[in-house]
């Protein structure tokens, strides 16, 4: 199979020279001025449609992808409001097929279920990945994979990599393209079909600093009660009323870890971490998670640990390369947590991860984003994480 792909990126604070550079870059690096399709990650610093509109004309190709708090390309990782990564490919045998869905607040299982219904409608025989790229906002994950799992052919699995749509940190809107349409509240995706492989991993690197408790009352994906207390009297057992009064701190420096399913297996981890990206209610006491929590759920506090991250990374390079089996990966995508970005690693720790990535997983047309969450499959089923990294190789 021959694939061509190629990866540009571009911090120009105007957003449609930001947007021609990225594309022209990813054109010139792909060896084609004709690519079948591109994915986009712009920062919320831009016109997300000039920016769009800027990258169609250039390329004149579909597009897909989402708003993000920073990109990744090749060796390089901006986060700013002001930058743009832009993957083109263009292959003889490699198949896109994408799409965008609406209300995912409202309803996610329906969302999920017309995407389900769009792929099914034309089912190809060799499907690879379902690229997923949801709102960060509004996104209730096991209802809207439940939509699409339950909308495919009996027997059809497919694995789904991503992560959700960001802002730069103040949690008010992000934003999902699909070809020339900016949405919010939606869900951007791409199915890869054709006679290609996909090898992927995930690690998390959040360690507990407490006890074991226990959540006594939920709704949903907001926790009312931890061990019959108010959730936001338990995080203050952890934290100064100076440190809970200033939310972002709250966000950035402590998550929860439930315990992971059992399907999950031993190299995992023993953890699955959720962040607090929903808010406290001082008024309810509650605090709202990325997805749902059952009542009678075991949960630690944790926090991000760097030598368990560079633990992590490391045993997803080393897992990737072992399925890779000597095959050099034609094209990488990498997911990474805003929590795992300049908000915690220092620009060298950060370099230092991603340039060690490159050097053992080779020069690789490369691209992802900084998400408020990541989608990868664990032991066989698609599953949402936080505070992780997504890596998935092309072979």
């Amino acid at each position: 199979m021959t694939l061509k792909s190629g990866v540009g990126m571009s911090n120009n604070r105007n957003p449609k020279d930001a947007a021609r550079q990225a594309a022209e870059q990813a054109l010139a690096r792909a060896g084609t001025q004709e690519p079948d399709f591109v994915l986009l990650f712009a920062s919320v610093g831009y016109s997300q449609q000039v920016v769009l509109d800027e990258v169609r004309a250039v390329t004149g190709a579909p597009v897909c992808g989402c708003s993000a708090e920073g990109v990744i390309a090749g060796t390089d990782a901006q986060e700013s409001n002001f930058c743009v990564a832009v993957m083109a490919l263009k292959s003889d045998e490699l198949r896109v097929r994408h799409g965008i869905a609406t209300e995912l607040k409202a309803d996610p299982q329906s969302a999920g279920r017309s995407i389900g219904q769009a792929i099914a409608k034309d089912m190809p025989d060799n499907p690879i990945a379902l690229l997923i790229f949801p709102d960060g906002m509004t996104m209730n994950f096991d209802k809207m994979a439940a939509g699409i799992e339950s909308s495919l052919p009996d027997g059809i699995s497919i694995p789904m990599l991503g992560g959700t749509a960001s802002d730069n940190l103040k949690f008010e809107r992000t934003y999902q393209y699909c070809d020339d349409r900016v949405v919010s509240d939606g869900i951007s995706w791409a199915l890869l079909h054709g006679p290609t492989r996909v090898t992927y991993g995930v690690n998390h690197g959040c360690i507990p600093v407490g006890v074991e408790h226990t959540v006594t009352r939920s709704d949903g994906n907001v926790i009312y009660e931890i061990d019959g207390r108010p959730a936001v009297e338990v995080l203050r057992d952890y934290m100064s009323q100076v440190e809970l009064d200033d939310w972002m701190k709250v966000v950035m420096t402590l998550s929860l870890g439930l315990k992971a399913p059992r399907q999950f297996g031993a190299d995992y981890d023993q953890f699955v971490i959720r962040t607090l990206v929903g808010g406290l209610d001082a008024e309810s006491g509650s605090v709202t998670v990325a997805d749902a929590v059952d009542e009678g759920s075991s949960v630690w506090v944790t926090r991000r640990d760097y030598d368990k991250m560079a633990e992590g990374v490391e045993r997803t390079c080393n897992d990737i390369l072992t399925d890779l089996d000597g095959t050099p990966p034609q094209l990488v995508f990498h997911f990474d947590c805003v929590g795992r970005g300049k908000s915690f690693l220092r620009e060298q720790q950060k370099r230092d991860l991603l340039g060690n990535l490159r050097e053992r997983l080779g020069d690789a047309p490369w691209v992802g984003f900084y998400c408020y969450g990541e989608i990868s499959p664990v032991c066989g089923k698609n599953a949402f994480h936080n505070l992780t990294m997504v890596l998935a190789a092309l072979y």
